[in-house]
C-alpha cells in the first residue's frame, strides 16, 4: 500500500470470506481482512492494523451491499459478538463452511483431491444452544440507538459480550440462539436483580454479588437447569429468586447455586449448592440418556450432536466384534454412543470430573463394555500396547500432540475417525498421518448456525490393508 497511514481508508470490493468469518480484499496486491462483510460486498474499510503481508481493517460504510446479504434477526447484531454471519443466507453459510474445510486440507495439509462432503446443517438454525452462560454487569453497553437518547442510563444489566471488550456486557432482552422460554426466565432473573439490595460484581474491584446465570436446556424432556453463580453466599436471597422461578416456571427443575471468589470471570464456582430440584438434568441422544451436571461438558447443539455422532458411527462401521480407542473422550458420550455397536472402548481422557461422568453415564444406560482411563494422553497412550480395531479421536482446538500421532502410527489401528472443531489443526494431523493412512473422506457438520465455527470427521484408512 502507497499509503503509510495506520488508519487510511479505502473503498474495496470483497472477494472471499477467510476461516475466522472475515472478509478478503486487495488493495495494491497486499491481502486485506475486512471485519463486518460478506463477498461482493463494495465497503469504505478502515485499516486499524499493518503487518508485512496483510493488514487488518473494518467496514465502516457498505457502499454496495451484496446480494448474497440477509437482514439479521437479531435487534443485537453488530453489537453483541456472537451470531457475527446472521447477514448471510443459512445455505451461504454452510458453502463456505465446507469451503474453509477444503481450504485447510488444501492448503496445511496439501492434499489433492480430497473428498470434503457438502455441510451438513444444523436441524435447527435458531434457539438450538442447550447451554447458554450471561454475565451481569453494572455498567451495561449502549446499544446504538440507546446512544441516541441523552437521558439513557447505563446502569445494571445482564447479556453477553461486545467484540473485543470482554468487560463489556449487552443487556440482551432476547436471544435468538437460545429457547424462546429461556429469555423469559432471563428476564425475570433481571427483574429479580434490579430490585435487589445486592450489588453487581465489579470487575475491577471485585467485589459484589451477582457474576453468571448458566442456563441448561433438556431438549429431550424440555426442563431447564438454572445455574446462578455469585460473589459470595446468601442462601436466603437465593431462595427467593429460586421461588420465584419454579413457581413462574414449571419448566425449571433444577436451581443451583455457585459460589466464585475467584476475580477469573468463569463460572464455575469454588463450591456449589443446591437449592431446588436435583443436580443434574437428563439429556438423550439416539437411544442413550445422559446426565449433565451444572460444570459438566455436554455438546451445547443437541440435535447437531446427534447428527454429529450418527456420522462417527458411520465412517466407524462397527460390526460388532472391535476394539475401540477413544481419545480425548471427555464425558464418555461418543464412547457410549458407540457402546452396542462395538466389543469393548477404551475412552482417555485428562480431566478426572468428565470421567467421573463418563462412568456415571454407562451405569445409567447399563453400559459394561466402556472402559475409563484418566490421564494426559500423550504420556498415558506411551503404555498402550493393545492395538485397537478402530480409533477414534475428538482432540481440542490444537490438536493432537505430535507424540500422541507419532503412537497412533505404531499402533496402526485398521481405521481412524478424527473428530474436530478446528479444521487447520486437523488437516495438520492428518497430514501427519497420510504417512501410513489413506484419508478416505471428510464430513464437515454445522453445529452453531451464523458463526463461521464448523465440526468436521475424517475417516482415515491405513494403507495395504
Amino acid at each position: 500500500m502507497s499509503n503509510k497511514k495506520k488508519e487510511a481508508v479505502y473503498d474495496v470490493e470483497i472477494e472471499n470470506l477467510a476461516f475466522g468469518g472475515r472478509g478478503i480484499a486487495r488493495i495494491e496486491g497486499m491481502v486485506v481482512f475486512v471485519e463486518g462483510c460478506i463477498p461482493g460486498d463494495f465497503v469504505k474499510a478502515k485499516i486499524f492494523k499493518r503487518k508485512k503481508q496483510f493488514a487488518e481493517a473494518r467496514a465502516i460504510e457498505i457502499l454496495r451491499p451484496s446480494p448474497k446479504r440477509t437482514e439479521p434477526k437479531c435487534d443485537y447484531f453488530g453489537t453483541c459478538g456472537g451470531c457475527r454471519w446472521q447477514f448471510l443466507d443459512y445455505k451461504d453459510q454452510l458453502e463456505y463452511k465446507t469451503n474453509h474445510v477444503k481450504e485447510a486440507f488444501s492448503h496445511i495439509g496439501m492434499f489433492e483431491d480430497i473428498d470434503v462432503l457438502n455441510a451438513l446443517g444444523s436441524p435447527d438454525v435458531f434457539n438450538y444452544r442447550n447451554k447458554m452462560e450471561f454475565s451481569f454487569t453494572n455498567s451495561r453497553w449502549l446499544t446504538p440507538d440507546e446512544l441516541e437518547d441523552k437521558d439513557i442510563e447505563k446502569g445494571n444489566g445482564i447479556g453477553l459480550h461486545v467484540p473485543g471488550f470482554y468487560s463489556k456486557i449487552v443487556d440482551i432482552k432476547k436471544c435468538l440462539i437460545q429457547p424462546e422460554k429461556g429469555n423469559e426466565i432471563l428476564d425475570e432473573i433481571r427483574n429479580f436483580m434490579l430490585n435487589s439490595d445486592h450489588e453487581v460484581y465489579d470487575e475491577r474491584s471485585h467485589k459484589g454479588f451477582w457474576r453468571f446465570i448458566m442456563m441448561r436446556h433438556s431438549v429431550f424432556n424440555n426442563s431447564f437447569m438454572i445455574n446462578i453463580v455469585t460473589g459470595y453466599e446468601d442462601l436466603e436471597e437465593i431462595k427467593k429468586l429460586s421461588e420465584i422461578l419454579t413457581n413462574n416456571f414449571p419448566e425449571i427443575s433444577s436451581v443451583l447455586n455457585n459460589v466464585s471468589g475467584k476475580k477469573a470471570s468463569i463460572s464455575r464456582g469454588d463450591y456449589e449448592i443446591l437449592i431446588h430440584g436435583k443436580d443434574h438434568i437428563i439429556e438423550k441422544l439416539g437411544d442413550f440418556e445422559f446426565s449433565i451436571s451444572a460444570n459438566s461438558f455436554f455438546q451445547t447443539n443437541t440435535k447437531g450432536a446427534k447428527q454429529l455422532y450418527d456420522v462417527v458411527k458411520d465412517f466407524a462401521d462397527l460390526k460388532g466384534g472391535e476394539f475401540v480407542f477413544d481419545l480425548y473422550t471427555g464425558t464418555g458420550s461418543i464412547a457410549i454412543y458407540l457402546s452396542k455397536y462395538a466389543k469393548k472402548i477404551l475412552g482417555i481422557e485428562i480431566v478426572e470430573s468428565a470421567i467421573k461422568d463418563a462412568r456415571k453415564n454407562c451405569e445409567l444406560n447399563n453400559i459394561s463394555n466402556c472402559e475409563f482411563i484418566t490421564g494426559d494422553l500423550k504420556d498415558v497412550i506411551k503404555d498402550l500396547n493393545e492395538t485397537p480395531d478402530v480409533l477414534v479421536c475428538d482432540p481440542p482446538r490444537a490438536g493432537m500432540h505430535k507424540d500422541v500421532v507419532n503412537k497412533i502410527m505404531e499402533l496402526s489401528p485398521k481405521k481412524i475417525v478424527y473428530v474436530s472443531c478446528n479444521p487447520s489443526t486437523m488437516a495438520r494431523d492428518c497430514a501427519i498421518l497420510k504417512e501410513k493412512y489413506e484419508l478416505v473422506k471428510v464430513q464437515p457438520v454445522d453445529m452453531f448456525p451464523h458463526t463461521y465455527h464448523i465440526e468436521a470427521v475424517a475417516e482415515l484408512v491405513l494403507k495395504g490393508q
